[in-house]
């Protein structure tokens, strides 16, 4: 066995020595655990598995707060080609939904080589991308996809006959071309290895690995109030434990980290004068503080560091465990000595910054400031227009934004 793989189940039990203080705003977390606490506490988890999986829940709040249907464009995915996925390679852009769940993983920890199952469900939900292969997929293609309208049809991903193995020498597939799903190998994780065809031969990663996207509404709402307030309600049954309020105009940026919630609050957006390197280390601290460990927290801000922290408002939340079980049932057998679950939800804001920005840009055809909201840039536009339609505003809007995609298309099929 490894000594990060030691070091890992070491803070296993050394977790319920973290303690979490709020200071003027400003997240600290300090580890206090002895020396002799981390030994003892290697030893009583020595020979069993751990399993820890993080993932995000993607969303964006409508004028009344509630998570809007939408669907992202254009929608270019980054995955490697040897991800399996439902449907033809494009599919998964045209579904629109509330919530699009983004890249869980699922990492494995034991001193030894054992087979587990696992199986992972979604009630209102479509799995749409997977690796490595998946022994059972439901439903097995998109004519199943609906039960009611747009209601999704429930998803179930089983994996058999899984092989953990504490192998130094894995070799994981890569391919040339640049891709964020590598960045989730970074941790002191197993190998695992599942039969690919009825030729015995296996497919090897770090994790299992899924997507998909879903209908049902988020576990905060965040509505934009007059005045730059936020208006942060949640409807999960148990507190959500973190909550971060983050900004980014052009090289500026600014957050404000938010204690535990139960009910409801109203809060100013922050002021643009954070740091990039104070915010990636209070966002890895929460995520250890929830229980994944420290290499499997940097693994998932370098996952997802172009996307979170780009152009625009958006509030991050630590998802209630309870939520995430219910949402998305996870069975692992034989069960796992410890199975930690950190997802962290984001739900994107159109404050009137955000309006302003988009507004000008349309306006002073500054098309490269536009395509810095990525994918959120169709949904946003969106929303500006139904907010102004029938107005001579929103009739200017939507021409700019037509002579938008206008070009968009041109410079993509080579006409310009």
């Amino acid at each position: 066995m490894n000594s990060g793989h030691d070091a890992n189940l070491g803070r296993i039990s050394a977790r319920a020595s973290i303690g979490v203080a709020f200071s003027i705003g400003v997240f600290a977390v300090t580890l206090c655990v002895a020396s002799r606490a981390h030994s003892r506490a290697a030893k009583q988890v020595a020979g069993s598995l751990v399993a820890h999986e993080w993932g995000t829940f993607t969303s964006i709040a409508a004028p009344d707060g509630s998570s809007q249907l939408w669907r992202p464009f254009p929608d270019k995915s980054d995955l490697p080609s040897f991800v399996e996925r439902l449907g033809f390679a494009s599919f998964k852009g045209g579904l629109v939904a509330t919530v699009r769940m983004e890249t869980p993983v699922i990492y494995f920890y034991s001193p030894e080589e054992t087979s587990v199952s696992v199986s992972v469900s979604f009630s209102k939900g479509c799995l749409t991308e997977w690796y490595p292969h998946a022994t059972e997929v439901r439903p097995a293609d998109t004519s199943e996809l609906f039960i009611k309208g747009a209601d999704f049809a429930p998803s179930l991903l089983r994996w058999q006959q899984i092989t953990v193995s504490p192998n130094p020498t894995a070799v994981f597939p890569r391919e040339s071309k640049p891709s964020h799903y590598y960045a989730a190998r970074d941790t002191a994780a197993n190998a695992v290895s599942v039969p690919a065809n009825e030729e015995d031969e296996k497919q090897v990663e770090k994790f299992l690995f899924y997507r998909g996207v879903t209908s049902f509404q988020a576990p905060l709402s965040a509505k934009v109030l007059t005045g730059n307030k936020i208006r942060i309600e949640s409807r999960a049954s148990a507190p959500v434990p973190v909550l971060v309020l983050f900004e980014r105009r052009g090289s500026w940026l600014g957050y404000r980290v938010l204690p535990s919630l139960r009910d409801a609050t109203t809060v100013d957006t922050p002021s643009t004068s954070g740091t990039f390197d104070s915010l990636r280390i209070d966002l890895e601290t929460i995520l250890v503080a929830q229980g994944l460990f420290p290499d499997e927290a940097h693994a998932m801000l370098e996952t997802w560091r172009e996307s979170w922290f780009q152009e625009g408002s958006r509030l991050f939340y630590i998802v209630p465990r309870s939520f995430v079980d219910a949402a998305l049932p996870l069975s692992i057998q034989p069960a796992p000595a410890h199975l930690e679950r950190v997802f962290v939800g984001r739900i994107e804001l159109v404050t009137s910054a955000t309006q302003e920005s988009l507004e000008a840009a349309l306006a002073s055809k500054d098309y490269a400031r536009l395509q810095k909201y990525g994918r959120f840039l169709g949904p946003f536009l969106e929303l500006l227009m139904t907010k102004t339609s029938g107005t001579e505003r929103g009739r200017c809007l939507e021409a700019e934004a037509n002579a938008y995609y206008t070009s968009l298309y041109a410079t993509s099929s080579g006409q310009r």
